[in-house]
């Protein structure tokens, strides 16, 4: 198990590496410890969380809502959770986003930390502390940043992914190589997922250079004011279309990305979008898609990216070199109902 530590405004984040499930009692207390998970974890995994009080929750992104965490909050009060009270997320991005949402609004915050269980939880959702609930077609509209005590990487989870959780969580790999690491999409260019789900320690190396860019990218800008913002290549369309036509999050923002090359070539000069479409291709995500423009783009207004009558959009200047622009939105508008 190898550990390396993050610190952030006002709490350290330690991350443990090839890490094994036993090993996480002995960074908490399993008598003052809630772990809160799904039941697809839960019915593959549940043996692993014997002696645990534990909560389930149906899995899905329909259920990141306000109304499951009243459901979380009443189950911590039987529990008699308290403030030192610490609790675990166990599984996808839904469930972390939940668990670190509670834990900073529970009896006004708890110490909490995350055992992500999908290749999107492990390289993306469970990294940098943004917790977050839907409004209706709205994304994340309600949240916190609070960073958790731990990251706790156990890779042994990942044998009970379907297929498309795989290529779900590839899109947000492919994403990090666009705008940050130009080798490692080279390398992706060579490889496919079989060759990472046959590959542990190809698989490790590759989950683990995918975190340390987040990490690094969220310790320079943790409050999104510039640097983070590159983080978003993708998710300001994505988002917008994920929850009106029920995409899983990896295909959303793989359309995202191919939409914000087409921007990129009229405003940045960029040029290899054929190329990116290829690697999407490759890892089974699609690169385009019929949809509502005027009805998307009415959802993309209300983003968090936006400031006043402009957004902040993440664009490419070249594979591994990403930068944000500042659109108006009466000029994004036009982009997006002609790309």
């Amino acid at each position: 198990m190898k550990k390396e530590v993050f610190k952030f405004s006002n709490q350290s984040t330690e991350i443990y590496f090839n890490a094994g499930f036993p090993r996480l009692t002995n960074l908490v207390d399993r008598k003052s410890t809630v772990i809160i998970t799904d039941e697809n974890v839960f019915r593959h995994h549940g043996r692993k969380f014997k002696g645990w009080d534990v909560i389930v929750l149906k899995p899905g992104e329909e259920y990141k809502i306000q109304e499951t965490v009243d459901s979380v909050i009443g189950q911590l009060i039987k529990f008699e959770a308290d403030r030192k009270t610490f609790l675990v997320g166990i599984g996808g991005g839904v469930i972390t986003d939940i668990t670190g949402y509670v834990a900073s609004v529970y009896m006004r915050g708890l110490r909490f930390g995350f055992v992500p269980t999908s290749i999107l939880a492990m390289v993306d959702a469970s990294i940098g502390g943004k917790n977050g609930i839907d409004v209706g077609p709205y994304k994340n509209l309600v949240g916190t940043i609070h960073q958790p005590s731990f990251l706790f990487y156990d890779t042994a989870f990942l044998q009970s992914l379907p297929d498309s959780e795989w290529v779900n969580g590839f899109a947000e790999i492919i994403k990090h190589s666009c705008i940050k690491d130009p080798k490692m999409f080279k390398e992706l260019e060579k490889n496919e997922i079989g060759h990472y789900r046959k590959d542990k320690k190809a698989l490790d190396e590759l989950i683990r250079r995918n975190v340390l860019i987040k990490l690094k990218v969220v310790k320079e800008d943790e409050f999104e004011k510039g640097e983070r913002r590159l983080l978003n290549f993708g998710h300001t369309l994505g988002h917008a279309i994920e929850n009106i036509y029920e995409l899983s999050h990896g295909q959303a923002i793989s359309i995202g990305m191919v939409v914000a090359c087409r921007i990129s070539e009229k405003l940045a000069g960029f040029a290899d979008t054929e190329r990116l479409k290829a690697v999407l291709g490759k890892y089974g995500l699609p690169v385009e898609a019929k949809y509502d423009r005027k009805k998307a783009f009415g959802i993309l207004k209300m983003d968090k990216k936006r400031a006043g009558k402009e957004m902040n959009y993440v664009l490419l200047k070249k594979i591994g070199f990403g930068l944000v622009e500042a659109i108006p939105m009466k000029e994004l508008e036009k982009l997006l109902l002609n790309i």
